[in-house]
């Protein structure tokens, strides 16, 4: 704490305070995904359940960024063993607060799903939202773990218990088409 004398000086004994660190403007945090990936994917085969089995499939990936990558807008498209997934993702950064919200929709439902809403943190992203699944409410949360330019993450878990627990269904590592 700077203490003043009576002359109106500052003592220069006191330690200097120390301005604080600007917030991170996370507006270009998703930059590393603009462009075209291919999807290996890893999807457990019934969520919830205490099942460990796992199918693979393979999937692409179509990024664009919008508004000089304030957002972005993705196009996926999958042969999942129980059919095709084709969806989008638009992703919205808010100046705000600082975050991001995450709107998907697939062609199998043609509406879109509740947001998942986050930011990234020391170069890992999430985000989370709550959702009905089997009935059941239930938390959802998205990690991206960017790697370096060519390779990234995804993964989806789902929490029964409030977020006590979480249990990863849906693993997603993409590679960037050369």
């Amino acid at each position: 704490m700077n203490k003043t004398s009576m002359a109106g000086h500052a003592d220069e004994d006191a330690p200097a305070v120390p301005s604080p660190a600007p917030l991170h403007d996370g507006a270009h945090d998703f930059d590393f995904l603009h462009g075209s990936w291919t999807v290996h994917n890893r999807r457990l085969k019934q969520p919830l359940t205490g099942s460990s089995e796992w199918y693979e499939f393979e999937g692409t990936n179509i990024e664009r960024p919008l508004w000089e990558g304030q957002a972005n807008f993705d196009e996926y498209d999958a042969d999942a063993p129980s059919g095709r997934i084709r969806a989008v993702a638009l992703r919205l950064y808010n100046h705000k607060s600082k975050q991001w919200t995450i709107h998907w929709s697939n062609s199998a439902s043609g509406t879109l799903d509740q947001p998942m809403t986050g930011s990234f943190h020391d170069g890992r992203g999430e985000f989370y939202n709550q959702e009905e699944f089997d009935g059941r409410s239930i938390f959802v949360r998205f990690i991206w773990s960017p790697g370096d330019a060519n390779r990234c993450r995804w993964e989806q878990a789902f929490s029964a218990d409030g977020g006590k627990t979480w249990e990863t269904n849906w693993i997603m590592e993409l590679t960037r088409m050369k």
